[in-house]
């Protein structure tokens, strides 16, 4: 991999024979886990502007039309995450000579500077995946908006410059620059105390001169209420949870937006006509009583494959990370290839055509918790690699963890041509699916309700393609062990059930993430330097002592981390979540405040304040409602906040069974993220951004 430094440049053809697609990476760290950014990439005329605000890509506006942009969204690291894109060079209209690539801060995530975040890193990969440069960057300090590079046109080739170097003026400021007005509609005075405080601005690198915005772009307030038209604006202007019941989602950041309509769908259903609850929906996709697993699998194969070739907007957006060039997809299923002595039949084929070129990736799919053949997979990368096929996806209900693949295939370092090994889960697919007519929206109704059929086969009982659905063999001796007092530190069965707990997690900020139209990722923190194999290690030891598993997910919009705790000692699963002081008020208005804002909660919700240092007074809603007063430290220490938890009791098989371990943790989230956090709003208007509140002494008690 070509490593570079500040200012310096690169054509991508010196790198690679093919960089017609590639996947840019931005990443980052932060000592306690949770500092985040989000990405941004301009599209540039030989003036330096944009030609319109739809050149302007970011979270509200996620994807080109004509595929050469798709923001990928984030996969978590250790003490950080990764944020990835997909540029596809050949689909860039000709008028565009420079691809800016930035990332910009708003104070939300435990971080309000650049300068706050660690390993600030970009990469550069070919569709293969094959890292070709990188950029590290170690000198960010008060900047809220960093151009990590961008790439430009010279003579027909594409080049990249390493740039690092940004704003103190945020989103806002990367955007005037490239000719985009971003303006603040009227708010109200209690959500303009919201805003983190101003900070000088940093060296604006490489950015043109100021000129006259191609677009004032209006920025809401608060999102509007949900469409019940199928005709919507983007997730920008709509607020979304999950279920009838959850209220209303958290605001998002305010930003750019753009005023292209998408097509989603309604937020209420239509009144049915049937007569009665026995009358069932004529299906696109209907799902009968399979006789067997491979049933499953070339329906579930077909299915998907019909969908993706149909939909362009839901295809792009499950194979530009693998790669794939944005253009024509066409689909296949059961297709044989000659392979030694006997034909093979990979599940499926997806071809992509671009500019007379095609782009092939075979696909393997497993349903119904049924695991990946190590020597099925080879076969097809072989047979790929012969025929010059660039991907092999894998499609199960296991989530892919980093560090621990889910096949162990071996590439034939021979071969000059390169074949990449992607896998996506089913619950991936959902997310995507969700996002996608709930959220962001797409082309045309059709599509829309095509992506709906699609969701209602992948959530038949009988479709095989729930997700992760298993805590594995190792889980009921680990519990049992933890009960007796047998299990030593060291045990492999204890990690297996540490990497299981992981894929839970990961599937539990998918589905919250797709429901809600927010990101929601874990929060992973570990020593630095630590490898995912030895972090998960020393998680195991700290299973086979303490008898818990403990994670934490980051929901964008919420200020504050959402803390999963299962104690296998005592059976009980507890959720919760800090929540920092406002800035300012007295102490019994801050309490009661608190106890005002959740009126709806539980009664057996537990309030706990924190304190600097030590416990602070505790108690359930229902003893606090009548004296809010009880929340007061008796010596008068300062308050640093509040620690909100709900406990319930935990499954026990290993399953998603009603009783099972999955569907218990499923619903203390839901139930926890509907009852308590989604209630918090107005008490967070009122609360410094960014803040983090203090351990106190006993977290875990």
């Amino acid at each position: 991999m070509h490593e570079m430094v500040k200012g310096a440049n690169v054509g991508l053809a010196a790198l690679s024979e093919d960089t017609g697609s590639v996947i840019v990476s931005l990443s980052w760290s932060s000592a306690t886990g949770d500092g985040d950014a989000d990405v941004s990439v301009l599209l540039l005329d030989r003036d330096g502007k944009v030609r319109s605000d739809s050149d302007f890509y970011f979270y509200n506006h996620p994807a080109a039309d004509d595929g050469s942009v798709q923001l990928l969204g984030k996969t978590p690291t250790e003490n950080g995450s990764e944020d990835r894109i997909s540029l596809d060079l050949t689909a860039v209209p000709h008028e565009v000579t420079r691809i800016v690539i930035a990332a910009s801060q708003y104070g939300t995530y435990g971080a309000t500077c650049f300068g706050d975040l660690d390993d600030l890193r970009l990469t550069l990969a070919d569709r293969s995946g094959e890292a070709l440069l990188g950029f590290s960057i170690s000198d960010a300090t008060v900047e809220t908006a960093f151009i990590f590079g961008e790439l430009y046109r010279r003579n027909e080739e594409w080049k990249f410059r390493a740039v690092g170097q940004g704003y103190g003026t945020g989103l806002a400021g990367l955007a005037n620059d490239f000719g985009i007005d971003v303006v603040e509609d009227e708010d109200t005075e209690e959500a303009r105390e919201d805003e983190a405080a101003p900070r000088p601005p940093a060296d604006p690198g490489p950015a043109p001169s100021p000129a006259p915005a191609l677009a004032a772009i209006p920025v809401p307030a608060q999102p509007s209420a949900p469409a019940q038209e199928s005709t919507a604006v983007p997730a920008s202007e709509q607020a979304s949870a999950p279920g009838s019941q959850q209220g209303s989602a958290p605001e998002r950041r305010r930003g750019p937006r753009t005023a292209k309509k998408k097509v989603t769908l309604p937020k209420a259903a239509k009144k049915s006509l049937a007569e009665n609850d026995s009358w069932r929906p004529a299906r696109l996709f209907p799902v009968p009583s399979y006789k067997s697993d491979r049933e499953r699998e070339v329906r579930a194969t077909s299915v998907l494959l019909s969908v993706m070739a149909e939909v362009p907007e839901f295809g792009r957006r499950l194979t530009a990370a693998f790669g794939a060039p944005a253009g024509r997809m066409q689909t296949f299923t059961e297709v044989s290839l000659p392979h030694g002595d006997s034909p093979k039949r990979p599940d499926g084929v997806i071809r992509v055509e671009r500019a007379g070129k095609l782009w092939t990736a075979l696909v393997e799919t497993k349903t119904n918790g049924n695991a990946l053949k190590t020597e099925q997979v080879q076969n097809y990368m072989d047979i790929a690699a012969r025929r010059g096929y660039e991907a092999v996806i894998t499609l199960s209900n296991d989530v892919a963890l980093e560090g621990s693949p889910l096949v162990d295939v071996k590439v034939d370092g021979r071969r000059k041509h390169k074949v990449a090994l992607w896998h996506l889960s089913w619950a991936e697919v959902a997310h995507q699916a969700q996002m996608l007519i709930r959220h962001e929206g797409v082309g045309n109704a059709a599509h829309a309700w095509l992506l709906q059929e699609l969701l209602h086969y992948l959530q038949h009982e009988n479709s095989g393609c729930h997700g992760f659905q298993n805590m594995g063999s190792s889980w009921v001796p680990v519990r049992n062990g933890i009960d007796t007092e047998t299990l030593c530190q060291g045990d492999p069965r204890a990690i297996e059930v540490v990497e299981s707990w992981e894929r839970l997690i990961r599937q539990v900020c998918l589905r919250l993430g797709g429901e809600l139209g927010q990101k929601a990722l874990p929060v992973q923190r570990a020593k630095r330097g630590t490898d995912p194999t030895s972090r998960r290690a020393e998680l195991a030891d700290q299973l086979c002592e303490e008898g818990r598993l403990s994670a934490e997910v980051r929901i964008d919009g919420t200020n504050g981390i959402l803390s999963i705790t299962a104690d296998l000692r005592t059976g009980k699963l507890r959720t919760s979540i800090d929540v920092p002081a406002p800035d300012s008020g007295y102490p019994l208005s801050v309490a009661k405040r608190l106890v005002r804002v959740l009126a709806d909660a539980p009664a057996d919700l537990h309030v706990e304040t924190l304190v600097e240092g030590r416990n602070g007074p505790r108690g359930t809603l229902e003893r606090l409602r009548p004296e809010p007063g009880d929340l007061l430290p008796k010596d008068g220490a300062a308050i640093a906040g509040f620690r909100l938890s709900l406990f319930k009791g935990m499954g026990g098989s290993r399953g998603s069974t009603e009783s099972g371990f999955i569907r218990s943790v499923d619903e203390a989230v839901d139930r926890f993220y509907a009852a308590v956090v989604a209630q918090l709003a107005p008490f967070e208007r009122r609360t410094g951004r960014g803040r983090t509140a203090p351990e106190p002494v006993g977290v875990n008690s």
